[in-house]
């Protein structure tokens, strides 16, 4: 499946739209399971349902135009962006509603725990992967794919052209980097 996909995708590339509507089915069911897994880590009274956030998504997904699609594991990264991304503007929404909403921190190591995550807390996480972005780019990107995206580290090293022990290196150090930066 994962060569199917991986053909349908650079078929879609080269503009055929058929491709599309033959690979959804076949990457439905993991995205759903990507957004479950964001969802997992929300705040239990979270508006957003798992089918809404792939929806979404998939609605911003097949508006990319200048992808150049390569394989299957970029294809659930950039998902994972954008489900990133969704859940963050829903959160600036809902905390700009509020009154007084200020930003509570919460480590990474609970979020990985499946925690309640706040509105304010997402934002909190995402503003400090933004510094670490600005830091180092690619340990940022790791930390989005692993922890939003819910790719394996193999799949990460597959999306991001490194070997398997670069991204775990670079994983373990930016969940420290993260996690000592959120402790402030």
């Amino acid at each position: 499946m994962t060569a199917e996909v991986t053909q349908l995708l650079i078929d879609w590339s080269r503009g055929d739209r058929e491709a599309l509507d033959q690979m959804m089915p076949l990457v439905y069911a993991e995205l759903r399971r990507m957004a479950a897994s964001y969802l997992s880590r929300e705040r239990r009274d979270h508006t957003l349902q798992p089918t809404a956030l792939v929806n979404e998504s998939y609605l911003r997904l097949i508006d990319q135009q200048r992808v150049n699609w390569q394989n299957r594991a970029q294809f659930f990264g950039i998902a994972a962006q954008m489900m990133r991304r969704i859940l963050i503007n829903h959160a600036n929404e809902r905390v700009a509603a509020k009154r007084g909403g200020g930003a509570i921190k919460v480590s990474l190591s609970e979020a990985e725990n499946e925690i309640d995550i706040s509105d304010a807390s997402l934002l909190a996480l995402d503003e400090s992967l933004k510094r670490l972005s600005e830091l180092d780019p690619r340990k940022s990107r790791i930390i989005e794919l692993k922890f939003f995206g819910g790719l394996t580290i193999a799949d990460i090293a597959e999306v991001m052209s490194l070997s398997h022990a670069t991204v775990e290196r670079e994983w373990t150090l930016a969940r420290a980097w993260l996690h000592r930066e959120m402790q402030r």
